[in-house]
């Protein structure tokens, strides 16, 4: 993958990236594209400063690229001015050297991200659909919670999938492995990652008009998305919160029963796997925690933390049971300055 690439992969996502450098260099560049794609028409959908129908329109044109169903240049570069994140800015400029990444890639693989692709491009767009007239004053919230598993399965768990596709051939193609579980936990492994951010990211989408949590729950309990993040209704909204908490985390479970199914020679593929998880399990008692003042200002986990867990897990590797006690033992949040 061209350096400067691998620079725009490191200023987009500090997290992915470390991911992204201790998986073997077999699968790094199907994966590190895919991901760099998914972010450009991520920007895309989520430039709120620019109209609906434009944002429609340069997706729409981004996945017939993508999908080769055409061949027109694409140039996002008014765009690009409009991000505020050099980063972003510079995903969109790039957009014809990502899309000519793709070309380098082997049938079988190139198929594979766009498949994967294809997916998460209908789920931003579903979003965009869904919350076309969302704002502060008009917080539109999802139905039901088949929208909301449907949704978190078209933006991440495809992933898991699509993850595990690439991996298994160039990887592990022999390994007698449960292919239905392996599959399955994949998609939950997703899932769960997406959850979290849902949940963390609660106060943030609420200002944009958008609630992921879904009415169906919301109503019964007298709660309304507006008021969600209010002292008046934390009593009622705790339980329903931590209910969503609780999904994350057994969605992450079986990205942890994922993760100890592969090879365990794939020592580099297992922590590239370990570390969003146990993250997210931290994140997850942080937000157990926290109090709807601490919700509303946003919770998140220390560049230490996450060296911290990332350190750990690697000297945990060659002792199996310490290695899968991980998930079960992280600590506890007692409070925040602790973290």
């Amino acid at each position: 993958m061209a350096a400067e690439l691998k620079k725009l992969l490191k200023t987009t996502s500090r997290s992915f990236y470390l991911t992204l450098r201790v998986l073997p260099g077999r699968v790094r560049p199907q994966i590190g594209l895919a991901y760099l794609l998914a972010r450009t028409t991520d920007t895309i959908a989520d430039t709120e400063i620019v109209p609906l129908d434009r944002r429609f329109d340069a997706l729409h044109k981004l996945r017939d690229r993508i999908l080769a169903k055409s061949t027109a240049p694409l140039n996002f570069g008014a765009l690009a001015k409009q991000q505020a994140s050099p980063a972003e800015r510079l995903l969109l400029e790039k957009v014809e050297d990502s899309l000519a990444l793709l070309q380098k890639l082997s049938p079988a693989d190139l198929q594979r991200v766009r498949d994967v692709l294809d997916i998460i491009m209908s789920g931003q767009q579903l979003d965009l659909e869904r919350f076309a007239n969302a704002s502060t004053g008009n917080i539109i919230a999802l139905k039901s919670d088949f929208e909301l598993d449907d949704y978190i399965y078209r933006v991440a768990g495809c992933v898991g999938e699509f993850w595990t596709r690439v991996c298994r051939a160039h990887l592990f193609p022999h390994a007698e492995l449960e292919e239905a579980q392996l599959f399955s936990d994949s998609i939950r492994f997703g899932k769960g990652l997406q959850l979290v951010n849902i949940l963390r990211d609660l106060a943030v989408d609420l200002r944009r008009g958008r609630c992921y949590l879904p009415s169906l729950d919301l109503e019964p309990l007298g709660l309304i998305p507006s008021a969600l993040l209010s002292p008046v209704g934390e009593s009622r909204f705790r339980p329903l919160y931590h209910r969503y908490l609780d999904l994350a985390k057994s969605h992450l479970q079986a990205g942890w029963d994922y993760t100890n199914s592969l090879p365990r020679g794939q020592m580099r593929v297992r922590l590239a796997c370990a570390w969003p998880i146990l993250i997210g399990i931290r994140t997850i008692e942080r937000l157990r925690a926290a109090d709807i003042v601490e919700l509303r200002k946003g919770v998140k986990i220390s560049r230490g933390a996450v060296r911290g867990i990332m350190l750990r897990s690697v000297l945990l590797y060659p002792l199996q049971t310490a290695w899968r006690n991980q998930f079960v033992a992280t600590p506890k949040v007692l409070h925040p300055a602790l973290i």
